[in-house]
């Protein structure tokens, strides 16, 4: 390929708008380019780096068995209900209407549609195991699309499920993801750490989240420093000692508390108390068939919620309650609120604050608060949960030692999904005994973009990216110093066409223009190789640059082929 006639657009600033690194280059690189909020084109640079990373995918995919599927993304509601996930997910589902007032909506994620063609196709054991993958487009209406493609709201993914006799079976099809997505995530230069995550909307009894640290990650991930243990924050519990009140026995006491709005407002409030004798009481609206009905989540008063536990407590998809509903449901505005005597909502208490008593919390009276609150006595509570984000430094449930927190990047995602969609949507085979019984399937994802940004937050510098052999756009390019220099050209076009022979990948930069400003857009790019005939060739010799190394070297001009099948072959 010539330079000179493939669209790589660079530019040389920042764009306004974008604040993680893998965001910015992939612009200013040419890769991407916006239509919309969270909507990116991936133009012929970008789109060859995808398709390694896709092919690097379906290899490995193919190697552990797998057979590869092309599902549409747009779905009847009608298998989403049946699944019961219709009205369990909330708004980041795209829903509408066909001309026929049918209700369809864009894939998130294939479990129905694969749970569908297996109850169709598969009637006995004998036939099993099965893994099925595709590599497709996905749909989400994320409400803050950011950091480029890491959070959009079309993206490309593999997702993969098994489907097996027994937890066996199961366990078996698990192991040889994970194997795989190590494989896949080495292959692609990243360095990723698997850690217990929450299975959120997808159900299932244990989920593993592949992980890459990175300051433009969205997801904290807490990491023993002296164990084995990591976990997503939001699946993360720590084994801090359990709080000893002091003894009070005394009868609940209302108190005034003018203009009292917050947890920090009480502890300096005279006659208030120290965060971590509050309760922290949150009203979320939980969605189901029935529409959308409150719950009460409870947390002490110096923690934070950890929305995704409160999801997976509950059993359904939650929104905070708008100001109306919480006065509808309590009685009182937000600032006053508390769960003493509530009996017709749910409540969800996190475990901390089990055996907790002489706590303050809101008496569902606005500007006041009700003291010596026993939770045992005073609280009617549905369930006990992990409801609270762990925090730095806190010890590990696994061996006491400080757990380490960092920001991370969701690469892949793998779920042992059990009887969830088998059961709900009527997929079974008989067994050896001629009975009917469900499949036991597992689902498995890996984001394609993910990979390409996450490659990039871990190889660039001020200078651009530096791309892993295996994703590179081009493994070499080829710039003579002067265009119009015949013995340079004359050496380009020679290498250029060596190299093609060869088959490696090379792009000869043709263009007519400064040195310097041709290198910037190597380096940019993230070529990992450049060779230069210019004034060296005198000599002989060519200037060879390794873009990741970045160190330059004199190579004669005979041997500078085989010195690159070298170093790619290395």
């Amino acid at each position: 390929m010539r330079w000179s006639q493939t669209f790589i657009p660079t530019l040389r600033n920042d764009p306004a708008d974008a604040e993680a690194a893998s965001h910015k280059l992939m612009v200013r690189a040419g890769l991407i380019r916006q239509l919309g909020a969270g909507i990116y084109s991936y133009l012929p640079i970008g789109w060859r780096i995808a398709k390694k990373a896709e092919a690097i995918v379906r290899e490995e995919m193919d190697a552990i068995g797998a057979q590869e599927f092309y599902l549409p993304a747009l779905h009847p509601a009608e298998v989403w209900k049946e699944s019961g996930r219709w009205d369990a997910i909330g708004g980041e589902m795209f829903r509408f209407k066909d001309r026929k007032d049918a209700e369809m909506c864009l894939g998130m994620t294939c479990e129905e549609i694969f749970t569908v063609l297996a109850r169709d196709g598969l009637s006995s054991y004998k036939q099993l195991p099965q893994i099925w993958y595709q590599i497709q487009c996905k749909f989400r209406d994320e409400p803050r699309p950011k950091s480029g493609v890491l959070r959009g709201r079309q993206f490309t993914m593999k997702d993969s499920y098994s489907f097996d006799v027994d937890a066996a079976g199961l366990d078996v099809a698990f192991d040889k993801h994970a194997v795989a997505y190590k494989k896949i995530f080495d292959r692609c230069g990243i360095d990723s750490i698997p850690v217990e995550a929450s299975s959120g909307a997808m159900g299932g009894s244990e989920s593993v989240e592949f992980m890459a640290q990175s300051s433009a990650g969205e997801d904290w991930i807490a990491r023993c420093k002296k164990c084995d243990y990591s976990a997503n924050v939001e699946r993360a519990v720590s084994a801090l000692a359990p709080v000893e009140d002091a003894p009070d026995d005394a009868a609940i006491e209302k108190f005034p508390t003018p203009g009292i709005r917050t947890i920090k407002d009480l502890v300096t409030f005279e006659g208030g108390a120290a965060a971590d004798r509050q309760i922290k009481t949150l009203v979320m609206m939980k969605r189901g068939e029935e529409g959308e009905t409150p719950v009460l989540l409870l947390i002490q008063g110096d923690d934070e919620l950890n929305e995704v536990g409160a999801i997976d407590a509950v059993g359904a998809a939650l929104r905070p309650a708008h100001e109306e509903e919480i006065v509808k449901a309590l009685g009182a505005k937000p600032g006053s609120l508390g769960a003493v005597g509530v009996k017709d909502i749910p409540v969800f208490a996190d475990k901390r604050l089990k055996g907790r008593v002489g706590m303050t919390t809101g008496a569902n009276h606005d500007d006041h608060h009700v003291r010596h609150v026993s939770m045992e006595r005073d609280i009617t509570v549905t369930k006990w949960a992990d409801l609270r984000l762990v925090r730095d430094g806190e010890p590990c449930v696994k061996c006491g030692a400080p757990l380490d927190l960092k920001k991370a990047i969701e690469i892949g995602h793998i779920f042992k999904l059990g009887l969830r969609y088998s059961e709900s949507m009527g997929a079974s085979v008989t067994d050896q005994n001629g009975k009917p019984v469900p499949l036991v399937m597992g689902s498995y994802g890996i984001g394609i973009d993910r990979i390409v940004a996450a490659a990039i937050e871990a190889h660039h510098d001020d200078k651009g990216i530096k791309w892993p052999l295996s994703l590179a756009p081009y493994a070499v390019v080829v710039s003579p110093i002067k265009m119009n220099d015949e013995a340079q050209t004359k050496a380009g076009e020679e290498l250029y066409a060596a190299l093609q022979a060869e088959g490696i990948e090379v792009v000869y930069d043709d263009r007519n223009d400064r040195p310097g400003a041709k290198f910037k857009d190597h380096e940019l790019v993230g070529i990992p190789y450049r060779v230069v005939p210019g004034r060296g060739l005198a000599d002989g010799l060519v200037e060879l640059y390794d873009r990741r190394a970045d160190e330059k070297a004199d190579v004669p001009l005979a041997d500078v082929v085989a010195e690159l099948k070298k170093r790619l072959s290395a």
